[in-house]
């Protein structure tokens, strides 16, 4: 198993956690995606779309987009499960994870912020703006759904780590990077700190992974 990555990229950084649960190591190839290595002919024929994470197995076919894939590796290796067995329970656990990984986390990647600077020429400032914009939104509709629902409990979904969970603290590590206080959100900030106290979240850590820089930042 191969997995593309990069240590900034957020979507990858959900892959990283789900593969720590399941106990796989595959190898890892970095993609500089501020160096734009993700459009090299090489990676362009892993992945046209141009965008990681992407996993190839062993017997060489390939899997694209993070959510994809985690719902791959748990039903390829079904413990500890990322998804609830209950029909109902996977849906909500679904519809947590889309508010990160199909709402809020494609408006801030690099892709997009630099057409924001380089085609519309935003400055610094109201590209952030808009960042946080996005962020702040996609955080209030998590923190609204988590406090007010029952089925919450230590994590997302009951006390048993979920996708919903991982696609959770990749936009709050994110947020974090682009200066978003995560004050206003006290429901996500508590199960943001509980799973990262948990190995596999904290050893996929940003920052923990090849050259990262020593601190955040955008």
């Amino acid at each position: 198993m191969k997995l593309f990555s990069f240590w900034r990229s957020l979507a990858t950084f959900r892959v990283r956690i789900a593969l720590n649960m399941k106990g796989l190591s595959p190898e890892v190839v970095n993609v500089d995606l501020l160096k734009g290595r993700q459009r090299s002919p090489e990676f362009r024929a892993v992945n046209p779309q141009m965008l990681i994470p992407a996993l190839i197995e062993d017997d060489g076919r390939m899997l694209f987009q993070s959510i994809a894939i985690l719902e791959y590796l748990d039903e390829t290796h079904p413990s500890p499960p990322l998804l609830p067995k209950d029909p109902f329970d996977r849906a909500r656990v679904r519809g947590l994870a889309l508010i990160v990984a199909a709402d809020a986390h494609p408006l801030v990647v690099p892709r997009i912020r630099n057409y924001l600077e380089h085609e519309l020429k935003l400055d610094e400032p109201t590209r952030l703006k808009w960042i946080h914009n996005w962020s702040n939104e996609a955080l209030t509709a998590l923190e609204t759904h988590l406090a007010r629902d029952k089925q919450t409990g230590r994590y997302c979904h009951g006390d048993q780590v979920t996708m919903a969970d991982i696609c959770l603290v990749t936009h709050a590590v994110g947020a974090r990077l682009f200066e978003v206080d995560l004050k206003p959100y006290p429901t996500v900030s508590r199960i943001v700190d509980a799973c990262l106290e948990i190995d596999a979240f904290a050893r996929a850590h940003p920052l923990k992974q090849p050259g990262a820089p020593a601190s955040g930042g955008h």
